[in-house]
């Protein structure tokens, strides 16, 4: 067989194609699920009960930690998971403060692998809201919840169970809008279950 064979260069082209083409589907997969927007991602755990935890309070800050039992109480809970590091999550603090007024709930905060030092600088600096801080400090809480990131922030019914998550940070816009009608029907009891 010589080398000007013109069958030799055409399978080589269609060698060199093949990972060629593999690579760009594969790139532009990625970027098609990649590109979604990163609040719209459903929670598996809405309308289920907040996983069993303990969260010890924060060393320093005069707030108490707080647990699933604790969301269990009849109350609708708003739970932001925080940290002092995310600078997402100081600029939707004062919005968790004016939150923090509204007499039909209770504020709980999820610090995130943080110093306790850290978040006690944070609240002290911008102001404590919460009725109870947890030092969720290796993150597996925050796992079992769910979180993909800080800021997050959930809507938990009397009863413990999750009837809402935001992803991102909060807005006023977000605040008056979709979490105000998330705390609304949190506190109305879930319909029941069909046969």
């Amino acid at each position: 067989m010589s080398t000007s064979d013109p069958a030799t260069p055409r399978g080589r082209t269609w060698l060199v194609l093949i990972p060629l083409l593999a690579f760009t589907g594969l790139a532009l997969l990625f970027w098609r699920g990649l590109s979604g927007n990163p609040s719209e991602i459903p929670s598996a755990l809405i309308n289920r009960p907040v996983p069993d935890f303990i969260l010890n309070p924060v060393p320093g800050l005069a707030a108490p930690g707080f647990a699933s039992d604790t969301l269990r109480q009849g109350k609708v809970s708003v739970v932001n998971v925080w940290a002092s590091w995310c600078a997402p999550c100081r600029l939707e603090h004062p919005l968790l403060t004016e939150l923090a007024k509204q007499p039909d709930i209770q504020l709980f905060g999820m610090n995130y692998k943080d110093e306790p030092e850290n978040a006690v600088r944070f609240l002290t600096t911008l102001g404590q809201p919460f009725a109870a801080v947890g030092m969720d400090r290796d993150g597996r809480t925050s796992v079992h919840w769910g979180v993909y990131g800080v800021p997050e922030t959930f809507v938990i019914d009397g009863e413990g169970i999750i009837r809402y998550k935001h992803i991102g940070p909060l807005t006023p816009e977000a605040i008056a809008g979709e979490l105000a009608r998330e705390i609304e029907k949190a506190k109305a009891p879930l319909p029941a279950a069909g046969p």
